[in-house]
């Protein structure tokens, strides 16, 4: 009678065991998603901050763009160059990719309101897109 108490009691232990070790692998595996998309976006910030850099400089030039919708190769860029499809040239950095688009230049940009009605100031605008990639996550 003892023996099979045992037995039993080594059979839920072993299970326990199992459980946990199962447990403890699912957890360094979701740590590890959340770690590489925490880089992932890290490196989208860091893009970003690299297209703003170029487009404050004195003397960026930009033409017009003529398709201004966000960049839909933005989840599928591995490369830096320009793309014909979208029209966007893209710039490498270590782990991601940054793009700037000159969306248009305005005498009433959003948000200035100490401007007022003086037409003498105009503000151009860009879109700077930046895509970071670590491991198998892309953060845009």
């Amino acid at each position: 009678m003892a023996l099979i108490v045992s037995l039993v009691f080594l059979l839920l232990l072993t299970l326990i065991g199992i459980s946990s070790m199962q447990n403890a692998t699912l957890q360094e595996k979701m740590s590890g998603s959340v770690k590489l998309r925490n880089e992932s976006f890290q490196i989208a910030e860091a893009a970003v901050r690299a297209g703003e850099s170029v487009v404050q400089g004195n003397n960026y030039k930009l033409a017009t763009c003529t398709r201004c919708a966000p960049p839909a190769d933005a989840t599928i860029v591995s490369a830096a160059g320009a793309n014909a499809a979208t029209g966007v040239t893209w710039s490498a950095i270590t782990g991601g990719f940054w793009a700037v688009q000159k969306i248009a230049t305005t005498i009433d940009p959003v948000n200035i309101n100490s401007v007022g009605t003086d037409t003498s100031y105009s503000w151009t605008l860009y879109r700077i897109t930046g895509v970071g990639v670590s491991g198998n996550s892309r953060t845009v």
